[in-house]
């Protein structure tokens, strides 16, 4: 019986190792070149005396209102200079990320046939970490200066945020901005409906972009990813009992969703948490539903949230 067993185990092993490479093939066969432009070179590589025409060739750069000399001042400003220069030795061949996109935009394709192949724009932007990398269906902009690695010494930013700017985090900042875009905002705003919101945009890195590991999917170390796994099912518990899942008190957002240092229990176990921690439970409830309904991504990301979580028999590992 348990040589029985084993072949069956082996044999769905291999059959789901078949399926995926057969999704992989077709995936490799979609034909996509993205195309980059340096953007963030172009600006300040231009002579004052030209600026004139880098607006006219990108418009959207440069909002009504702001007088010459915002940008004249951006241009030769020595702190900026440095930014770029060191933008520069980070990503003097962008090649590798160019093949990245490839390789997302292939996926993006098999998944969303529909959707447009954009063009790739590198900018120096503000340090703005809300908007490291935008999605806007023509167009993707990646703001260099906050990939450059999280022990730079420009970066002043808490430890939780700094994790992620590493080159690694183009792409899932890039399905980020992508999987909102196409997922339809829903008049609940309990927990439960926030969790699942974001488990949808994790579950879309799930599938655009495989050879990710999860940590790298929601920007956890690996040791958060594990101490999520471990206590998975006290979570769980914990949201139950407080009758959480259906309330829409505000607090409980920034407790469970937004990024922070820590998850708020207000247990002693709060400073082993990792912040977020509701997305990443949305993640599996979003995971459950999708191993237990035959839906398509599309098809996700437009469902009802409260669907979701009654047909995903979501039961936490013990």
């Amino acid at each position: 019986m348990k040589i029985y067993r084993f072949i069956v185990v082996l044999s769905l092993f291999f059959l789901s190792c078949d399926q995926k490479s057969k999704v992989e093939k077709e995936v490799e066969e979609i034909p996509v070149d993205i195309k980059v432009e340096r953007f963030d070179k172009v600006f300040f590589e231009t002579k004052p005396e030209d600026l004139a025409k880098v607006k006219r060739q990108y418009p959207f750069f440069f909002p009504a209102g702001n007088d010459d000399s915002v940008w004249l001042q951006k241009m030769q400003e020595p702190i900026w200079r440095e930014v770029y220069e060191e933008v520069q030795k980070k990503y003097s061949n962008f090649e590798p990320v160019r093949q990245e996109f490839n390789s997302l935009f292939q996926h993006v394709k098999y998944y969303f046939p529909k959707t447009k192949i954009p063009k790739v724009i590198t900018v120096i932007g503000e340090m703005d970490y809300n908007a490291k990398a935008i999605y806007a269906d023509s167009l993707v902009i990646v703001s260099l200066e906050l990939y450059l690695g999280k022990d730079h010494k420009f970066y002043e930013f808490p430890n939780y945020l700094k994790q992620n700017f590493e080159e690694k985090q183009i792409m899932p900042d890039v399905v980020s901005s992508f999987a909102y875009r196409n997922i339809p905002a829903f008049p609940d705003r309990n927990l439960v409906s926030q969790m699942i919101f974001e488990g949808k945009q994790l579950y879309a890195k799930d599938l655009l972009l495989p050879e990710y590991t999860d940590a790298d999917k929601i920007g956890y170390t690996p040791e958060q990813i594990k101490w999520c796994e471990e206590n998975e099912a006290y979570m769980w518990r914990y949201f139950l009992e407080k009758e959480m899942l259906y309330s829409d008190d505000p607090k409980l957002t920034t407790r469970f969703m937004t990024p922070a240092p820590f998850s708020k229990f207000y247990l002693e176990i709060d400073n082993d948490t990792p912040g977020r921690v509701g997305a990443w439970i949305g993640w599996q409830m979003v995971r459950s539903y999708m191993k237990n309904n035959n839906v398509t991504l599309p098809e996700l990301l437009k469902t009802d949230s409260k669907e979701i979580f009654e047909k995903s028999k979501y039961k936490p590992k013990k």
